[in-house]
């Protein structure tokens, strides 16, 4: 699925496709604002069966979705001030749970990840098309 352009019309059938080839639990959305990461991200919650109503999580830093198959949170870490802020979250809690979690701007979270992980890329075309690129990233271990 690497390189996959595509146009936001047809964001639910990139869900479907993506969904098939992703490993693990924790998918990091990586792109600039406004390239698509929460449009994207709302497709695939829909492909995992959350029917809540999803938005960006930029002022709660995470939202939690309810689906068949246990909670599903998803974080932006945008706001997020420093690896203090993350820790005092919880976060690693989050990521520890077994369950689905998505964070966008997961720079400001990276040296917490040390499982299977599902990187996602998103850059805006000149033709306003979307281009995704997927890595699965399985040795990145925490400090101690």
């Amino acid at each position: 699925m690497t390189g996959f352009t595509y146009k936001l019309e047809e964001v639910d059938a990139i869900a479907e496709a993506l969904h098939c080839n992703l490993e693990g639990r924790i998918v990091l959305l990586y792109g600039e604002l406004g390239v698509g990461k929460t449009t994207l991200l709302k497709a695939l919650l829909k492909k995992l069966g959350v029917q809540d109503q999803i938005s960006s999580p930029t002022y709660a830093l995470v939202h939690e979705y309810s689906s068949k198959n246990g909670p599903i949170f998803h974080f932006d870490c945008y706001r997020l001030k420093s690896s203090e802020d993350a820790e005092m979250l919880g976060f690693t809690e989050y990521l520890d749970s077994g369950n689905w979690v998505f964070i966008e701007w997961p720079e400001k979270v990276e040296f917490l990840l040390d499982q299977t992980y599902n990187i996602l890329r998103l850059s805006r075309n000149a033709d306003n098309t979307r281009t995704l690129n997927l890595k699965i990233e399985r040795t990145i271990a925490r400090p101690t």
